[in-house]
């Protein structure tokens, strides 16, 4: 009997959040322009592209719009040789009018207990409904797996949307992922095959040579 076909290899996706920035832990930036990396952020660019040169190899790297992810991203094609795919899918959750606030005064805010709690009941006002976030940031993986069938690519983006892809990735409601915590330029990685995501690794800050044999 003729032998069935080898099944295709998964794609690899590895979620790196951008590095630190003056806003980290302090301000609610969302989709604001002219964030730029501070030092730290710098340094800890030039660290995880160091950290993913374990890897035999990144076929694309791809980071949303905003100037953090961007400059991350940057770090880490530049040690590979190659350019950086600008995504809107994988942009910021959009917090709308929220946006600028410091995370002191947010989090005394009313509705705060249902962003932590309730994520999936709430929609930022003028802005966007995590559940919204999370079926954007589903149908660019999607996208990004099509485009790489096999391949291991790098997405830049931000702790929210990388949480909820993860918690899509591991069957986890919605209202589970403010559980992840998603460090500045940490990586999480997910093999994407046909028989359903396998999540390798989450907020890894550390040597990532256990991907190797992914």
């Amino acid at each position: 009997m003729p032998r069935s076909p080898a099944p295709p290899r998964p794609t690899l996706v590895l979620f790196v959040r951008h590095g630190h920035t003056p806003t980290t832990g302090k301000v609610l930036p969302g989709r604001a322009r002219g964030l730029h990396l501070d030092d730290t952020g710098r340094s800890q660019a030039a660290a995880v592209a160091e950290r993913l040169s374990v890897l035999k190899s990144i076929d694309a790297i791809y980071a949303s719009p905003l100037e953090r992810t961007r400059e991350t991203a940057a770090a880490i094609a530049a040690a590979r040789g190659l350019k950086v795919g600008v995504d809107r899918g994988l942009l910021e959750l959009d917090i709308g009018d929220w946006t600028g606030d410091e995370l002191k005064v947010a989090s005394r805010r009313p509705e705060w207990k249902t962003v932590q709690r309730y994520p999936s009941g709430f929609r930022f006002p003028a802005g966007e409904s995590f559940v919204e976030m999370q079926g954007r940031m589903v149908a660019t993986v999607a996208r990004i797996r099509a485009a790489h069938p096999g391949q291991t690519v790098v997405a830049v983006s931000h702790a929210d949307p990388i949480k909820a892809a993860l918690g899509h990735a591991l069957g986890a409601h919605l209202d589970m992922f403010q559980r992840f915590a998603v460090s500045p330029c940490s990586v999480s990685a997910v093999s994407y095959g046909e028989g359903g995501p396998m999540v390798l690794s989450v907020n890894s800050v550390g040597e990532l040579s256990s991907l190797r044999a992914s």
